[in-house]
């Protein structure tokens, strides 16, 4: 039987595993390296992300991304926009170097088995394991509105569904958002041929400001301070301190996680968007129908109340990514039913070792952004996630009788009905 099985080899499932080998824990690491990035974003697309701000977690803040672009005779320099095929090849290069081989299965099933996990894979045996993280990604939560749903097959699509956008060439397509994934996919579309027009609720469109020099005066760093994800004391607050933010009442991490660091697209595209894409800015989506030629008609609501129709040969939901613990279909039905959850119910609640109130279930990523704030929907939230979500391994593994006391903690007690007492984790 395994300590540890990672499900999921993004940047946050490579941190974690990094971590548990060097801890000396048996260690497995299930899944495509870099997926998402590797397979659902459009050739052109660029780290929004500063590069020292979007480096993989191992111990000792060895392999960062500055380490792998010197390998290459590049440098990953502040203010300078990263191909995003240059970040998946320093994922694989990680890889390669902090972690254990990476087993290129599709996890299919997470279930409880004894005081353990069964996990299935579509390519081999079963595998059991004393614990289980779950660092499965953004593409179990792609959000797009329901009314899309009206039409028949291929008349729409999420944004993570195109690697390839010159297949719109000529075309007139409706990109439906406001922030980064939207107005980056609509001006590779223009760029590429198409013809894209952006529809959006907002009313205005937010914009990043051009990053300030790492070294400023200090009065001008204090009034402003940096952090891995922006500038700014709200930003430095969510960056340096998702233990408090924990803390907080559940619905108030509710809140931040939503609305903190909301849709906004990068400075370094906006002179690239504005004069290329026409934008409907104010205009709600009512309706979605399939019309003659095999094109689709929106049905929207203007500003002002008035009603509009936009025609289009396609459609694309650039509408992001919502956690939910019932998409998340490899995890057993039973267990997930069981979680304690945050609020309304759609994410685990957890432990400070991001361990759910399943004893030896840990999770990592978007799902653990109600518990941990919004750094969580970030490569730089792998930073402080995969050491204590380790740590955590380590005392679930101690409370089993697997490490040495050291590492030990107690066992969680169950009820008469066998259910893990989600008392004991919250602590």
């Amino acid at each position: 039987m395994d300590d540890l099985v990672v499900v999921g080899a993004g940047p946050y499932g490579l941190s974690i595993a990094a971590h548990a080998a060097a801890a000396g824990i048996g260690v497995r690491l299930l899944g495509r390296p870099m997926a998402s990035w590797r397979d659902h974003m459009p050739e052109g697309m660029y780290l929004k992300s500063e590069p020292w701000a979007s480096n993989l977690s191992a111990p000792g803040g060895r392999h960062t991304l500055a380490e792998f672009c010197a390998t290459r005779g590049e440098r990953a320099e502040h203010g300078e926009p990263l191909p995003i095929g240059t970040f998946s090849a320093y994922g694989l290069w990680f890889a390669s170097r902090a972690t254990p081989e990476v087993e290129e299965v599709t996890v299919t099933e997470v279930t409880p088995q004894g005081e353990g996990f069964l996990v299935r894979t579509a390519e081999g045996p079963p595998l059991l394991t004393r614990t289980v993280a779950l660092a499965v990604g953004v593409m179990p939560f792609t959000h797009t509105p329901d009314v899309l749903g009206e039409l028949p097959p291929g008349h729409w699509s999420h944004s993570s569904g195109h690697r390839d956008l010159t297949r719109f060439a000529g075309r007139e397509v409706a990109v439906l958002g406001a922030g980064q994934a939207a107005l980056e996919t609509a001006t590779l579309l223009a760029e590429s041929g198409a013809r894209p027009t952006l529809v959006a609720r907002r009313s205005r469109l937010n914009w990043n400001t051009v990053p300030q020099p790492l070294r400023r005066p200090p009065l001008h760093a204090l009034r402003d301070p940096h952090s891995g994800l922006g500038t700014g004391w709200r930003s430095w607050a969510w960056s340096r301190l998702p233990w408090a933010v924990r803390r907080l009442p559940a619905a108030q991490r509710e809140r931040i996680a939503a609305t903190a660091l909301g849709p906004a697209g990068a400075w370094w595209l906006r002179e690239r968007f504005e004069g290329r894409v026409p934008a409907l800015l104010g205009h709600r989506l009512q309706r979605a129908m399939a019309a003659d030629g095999g094109r689709t008609r929106l049905a929207l609501t203007t500003p002002a109340g008035e009603s509009v129709v936009l025609d289009a040969a396609h459609v694309i939901a650039a509408t992001g990514f919502a956690a939910d613990l019932r998409r998340l279909a490899l995890l057993d039905a039973g267990l997930r039913a069981a979680l304690v959850t945050v609020g309304d119910g759609g994410t685990p609640e957890l432990g400070p070792g991001f361990e759910s109130s399943w004893p030896g279930l840990f999770f990592a990523g978007l799902l653990t952004a109600p518990s941990f704030g919004p750094s969580m929907r970030f490569v730089h939230g792998a930073g402080f996630t995969a050491g204590r979500l380790v740590k955590g391994v380590r005392r679930r593994l101690g409370a089993q009788g697997q490490l040495s006391g050291s590492a030990a903690g107690a066992r969680c007690d169950r009820t008469a009905a066998g259910q893990p007492n989600p008392k004991t984790f919250l602590r």
